[in-house]
């Protein structure tokens, strides 16, 4: 399983779409997607058109979403208090706990948020 960050979701959906073949490359190939409640609030928040909303119910559909729960809450905070300066990026860290209590991947563009959480796969392509 993948789980998506907002990153990719903003750049596979919205205007050059360039991560959106590599998405439709994962989909294809039978893997699974997932994102944290975390994540689509994020994506939600920001303008976002009908178009882009339909292609991400197509791409995600509608057992993709991992909500936030007490366990998450207690990786998180796990995780917070592991890696160097872990304040302003509460949401990150939230996010990376998603993926951790689901065993997946993480897909994000922005690597260097991510890569000092311990347990946390990136995806890379």
């Amino acid at each position: 399983m993948i789980h998506l960050d907002t990153s990719v979701l903003i750049d596979a959906l919205t205007g050059p779409r360039r991560s959106l073949p590599t998405l439709r490359g994962i989909v294809a190939d039978g893997i699974r997607l997932g994102v944290s409640s975390l994540v689509l609030y994020e994506w939600r928040r920001g303008p976002r058109i009908d178009e882009e909303l339909a292609l991400e119910a197509a791409l995600l559909g509608p057992d993709a979403v991992t909500g936030f729960g007490e366990l998450e809450a207690r990786v998180a905070a796990d995780v917070y208090r592991q890696v160097r300066r872990p304040r302003g990026r509460e949401l990150d860290i939230a996010i990376a706990a998603c993926a951790l209590t689901q065993d997946a991947s993480l897909w994000t563009l922005n690597h260097g948020d991510f890569r000092d959480i311990p347990g946390l796969h990136l995806h890379l392509t």
